[in-house]
């Protein structure tokens, strides 16, 4: 199976040395599995010649908001539009938003503000490519929301802070999940420690880091992906 990394951002420069980039850590994610992988830098405007090309795309984090009207953001949507349908598409974070936005949904910059640490979502239906689990926890990094849902999407998990944390495509061709499966908690707690004090608060920072000494469910949720691909 080929799948395709749309790779839409980059950790911060300092971290890469130590934790790599989002195309690693999601192969780390779905390792020993039989993938034939490519990636592709979006913001730089790479992309397949045709959805086809890869049996599915898994579109990564980034920085940038998917309102923020860029022409690189322009030109994702528009093969997002493209690709549903014709190739399995897997969101995360800024790609759950991105996905949401091309499909028809709203998001905006949440007055919630900052996600941050391991957060918990409630499963409130199940799709057959999960296990029967009535909740996960995976890290969260992110100011943005999706507030409004695409036409033909479904919330499957969600929670207070994020009532809209994780959709299906009624087509069962696209799954999305604000919440951060590729991220180990030594790398969350870094990225926090980063901004802690400037960009997030001080407590919730501390809060945030001490949440991730807890077990998390990445390895669940890569299973999820991995069925969700091959079905």
């Amino acid at each position: 199976m080929k799948i395709g990394i749309l790779a839409a951002g980059r950790p911060p420069r300092a971290l890469q040395p130590e934790f790599g980039d989002y195309v690693s850590m999601f192969e780390g994610l779905l390792a020993g599995r039989r993938y034939d992988w490519t990636s592709y830098d979006v913001p730089a405007g790479d992309y397949p010649d045709r959805p086809e090309a890869c049996d599915g795309y898994i579109l990564t984090g980034a920085a940038a908001g998917v309102y923020d009207g860029d022409p690189w953001i322009d030109q994702l949507l528009q093969f997002l539009r493209a690709a549903k349908g014709r190739a399995k598409l897997v969101g995360i974070c800024f790609g759950h938003q991105a996905m949401a936005q091309a499909f028809g949904g709203t998001v905006i910059k949440s007055p919630k503000g900052w996600g941050v640490g391991l957060h918990t979502y409630g499963v409130e239906t199940h799709r057959p490519w999960m296990d029967p689990a009535p909740a996960f926890s995976l890290s969260a990094s992110h100011q943005d929301q999706v507030v409004e849902l695409p036409p033909a999407a479904t919330v499957i998990a969600g929670s207070d802070f994020c009532p809209m944390g994780t959709l299906a495509y009624d087509d069962g061709m696209a799954i999305s999940c604000q919440l951060h499966p590729e991220f180990a908690p030594d790398y969350s707690i870094a990225l926090i420690e980063g901004r802690r004090g400037q960009r997030i608060p001080d407590d919730l920072a501390a809060q945030a880091v001490e949440s991730l000494k807890a077990p998390d469910d990445h390895a669940r949720f890569a299973d999820w992906i991995a069925r969700f691909l091959a079905a």
